[in-house]
């Protein structure tokens, strides 16, 4: 296309995009509402959530940020803290906002975010204690892990871990959007896809973790051990008479304390794992499984047979 074509295409397209921008603007609800009643319109913004989640890793293991002295780590703790809290504050307050639309004054939205605030702060150290045995439940489940500090460093399922029991917790205290986009952020960046609805006991670990799909009413109890590709998932979705999904109702399964369930297993539906139990690589599962137990696929007939190659 010759210069004087391109720019007398960019120009059409200009004009064209003046005539149909007022109409699309119209489409939105937002231009509709009167001045006052605006308040609720903006959404928390994923890049606030992303910052959000790279200060509480700095928070829960300061060491990241290389403090070697009592005086370094206060200042170090009260620094990310303080960004925490702040951050955290602007993003509940914009999802709060957004879920009532203006029905509650904005004094009371803010009374309300500062105790949701308060309440996570108050329990960062419990989840603080549990990322510590996350950490050492990964040391102890693999052996290619060569300290606690590596696995805190470098491993996948910690990071997903240390954002899902944040989001857990918020999730528990009502607020909207906020756990959910911290723990897509976090699957895109892993590729684990836990719901911030999902209740995890303690030692947990994740191995490899690429394809790890975790429903939002799973509940996992305590030393659970987890490998690549394993959904926990729903095998059908509850409906009332209306044919509308009944939300939040139980449809994901219970993982029992000291199960390991292995690569690409699949666990579909409000089925309980029995304690103790092992789950083999690539099992289907919609029914309970004991305790004390071993489930595993009978291995795929092989077929080799000699290939005659033609001559170059």
């Amino acid at each position: 296309m010759e210069k004087k074509d391109a720019y007398c295409y960019l120009r059409c397209m200009t004009y064209n995009c003046e005539q149909f921008i007022d109409d699309y603007i119209e489409s939105f609800n937002r231009t509709n509402k009167a001045q006052d009643e605006k308040r609720g319109l903006s959404l928390p913004k994923m890049e606030d959530i992303t910052t959000l989640e790279s200060e509480l890793m700095a928070l829960f293991f300061p060491g990241l940020s290389g403090s070697e002295s009592k005086s370094k780590l206060i200042s170090v703790v009260t620094y990310h803290m303080e960004n925490v809290t702040r951050l955290l504050f602007d993003s509940v307050l914009l999802a709060l906002s957004y879920e009532d639309k203006g029905s509650t004054p904005l004094r009371a939205l803010e009374d309300k975010t500062s105790e949701i605030v308060d309440d996570l702060a108050s329990h960062l150290r419990d989840i603080r204690a549990l990322l510590k045995l996350d950490a050492e439940a990964g040391l102890k489940g693999d052996p290619a892990a060569r300290s606690v500090h590596e696995v805190i460093l470098s491993y996948p399922s910690l990071q997903a871990l240390a954002v899902h029991r944040v989001a857990h917790h918020l999730y528990k205290l009502g607020v909207p959007l906020v756990p959910r986009m911290m723990n897509e952020i976090m699957h895109r960046y892993t590729g684990i896809d836990i719901h911030p609805g999902a209740e995890i006991g303690e030692s947990f670990f994740i191995d490899h973790g690429t394809g790890v799909v975790i429903g939002e009413t799973t509940v996992i109890g305590n030393n659970v051990k987890l490998y690549q590709g394993v959904t926990l998932g729903a095998l059908s979705f509850p409906k009332n008479g209306c044919g509308i999904l009944l939300r939040g109702a139980k449809r994901h399964p219970t993982i029992k304390d000291n199960v390991t369930i292995y690569a690409n297993a699949t666990i579909l539906g409000d089925v309980t794992i029995g304690e103790n139990s092992t789950i083999g690589s690539s099992a289907w599962i919609k029914d309970d499984i004991p305790a004390n137990t071993l489930v595993t696929v009978a291995p795929a007939e092989i077929r080799m047979k000699s290939r005659k190659i033609e001559p170059k």
